[in-house]
């Protein structure tokens, strides 16, 4: 028996559907797979840019695997969650040396490359190699909570797992790669989170959600906890020949792996960070000029980051290593910085609230 969801699915997609995305282009299982990492809990139109600049840097995944992680993390930022860009560098260095520069075409071998799960490799099966596969992201579990109005949030295993027998269900055996296409286009496009197009809606007749006037309902929303408030000091320490002083932060954490100012203590007053600048980095700083705050956001916390520009007493005691490197501004910018340090770097008066 045909599954009547797939087939009119599909007969949407063959008449609204995007078919002309970057990675349609050339669709090579590389290509592919970049995309599917970067469309991680990120917007079409935000990593369309992204895509053709890191596309036209690193053409291949031996291009990418042999890069210096500097230059990978640098034409990531801004893109956030940092650990994609250092994770897919890792899968291409994999592919390579395991693989021969092919990428598998079985689930569990994807898998075992970092950075790709189950929704992921599937989608790389699919979109690539025209295998069948069952995908699950954000917009699916969307379209399909909806539809058949399965309760709960999803992050929860008992939800989740409802939700993929759900997808299997439907997912057809003939024109995976569109079919994979059209569900996810149907969510970014038309069962949106908030004032979604039912009217328009190829699945409206069977839709459960739709009958019962229901659709915010579904998907059930993570239970909110407040999050935590952290505060920083974030000095912008200047030498003589103008260049400014960048450490990495470690490979692990926010921002893992990316070039960040120094920072210090929030306990310590204005007036005590040229002592602390001697105290910590060993440097004999001027007295600090504060620069107008800003609050940045993650997943777990909120960060309030008050900057500092100081300057630097006659030669500075920190040499170029691996941790610590004297820039140009302008060099700065050709690094990767997260995104707000690399905007309070280019306008330091009035940094953007990012």
């Amino acid at each position: 028996m045909s599954d009547r969801f797939a087939e009119r699915l599909l007969c949407w997609y063959d008449r609204h559907g995007r078919k002309s995305l970057p990675w349609h282009e050339d669709r090579t299982p590389y290509r592919v797979w970049v995309s599917e990492i970067m469309l991680q809990q990120t917007q079409v139109a935000t990593v369309i840019p992204y895509y053709h600049a890191f596309m036209a840097r690193f053409p291949s995944v031996e291009a990418l695997a042999e890069a210096p992680v500097d230059d990978v993390l640098s034409h990531w930022s801004g893109l956030g969650y940092y650990a994609r860009a250092r994770n897919l560098q890792k899968a291409a260095q994999q592919v390579v040396e395991n693989h021969k520069g092919k990428f598998p075409q079985v689930q569990e071998q994807l898998e075992a490359l970092p950075g790709i799960g189950r929704s992921t490799a599937a989608a790389i099966l699919a979109q690539a190699f025209q295998i069948h596969a069952t995908i699950l992201d954000g917009n699916v579990k969307r379209v399909l909570a909806r539809y058949h109005a399965v309760p709960g949030w999803p992050g929860q295993t008992r939800v989740l797992n409802q939700l993929w027998a759900c997808a299997e269900q439907h997912t057809p055996h003939e024109r995976i790669r569109d079919y994979t296409q059209a569900i996810m286009d149907l969510g970014a496009m038309v069962c949106t989170r908030s004032r979604p197009d039912c009217a328009g809606c190829p699945l409206n007749q069977g839709c459960q959600a739709y009958a019962r006037g229901e659709m915010s309902q579904y998907p059930a929303s993570k239970p909110k906890k407040a999050k935590p408030e952290k505060t920083t000091w974030m000095v912008i320490l200047e030498d003589s020949n103008g260049r400014i002083l960048l450490q990495k932060r470690p490979p692990s954490g926010i921002w893992g792996g990316l070039w960040s100012l120094p920072e210090l203590d929030p306990a310590y007053g204005p007036d005590e960070l040229a002592e602390a600048c001697q105290q910590h980095l060993g440097l004999d700083c001027h007295e600090a000029t504060p620069i107008s705050g800003f609050r940045h956001t993650f997943s777990h916390y909120h960060l309030h980051i008050q900057p500092a520009s100081l300057s630097v007493r006659g030669a500075t005691s920190i040499a170029d290593d691996d941790s610590h490197r004297w820039v140009y501004r302008d060099e700065a910018m050709t690094l990767g910085l997260p995104a707000p340090i690399r905007t309070l770097l280019g306008n330091p008066e009035q940094p953007a609230l990012l």
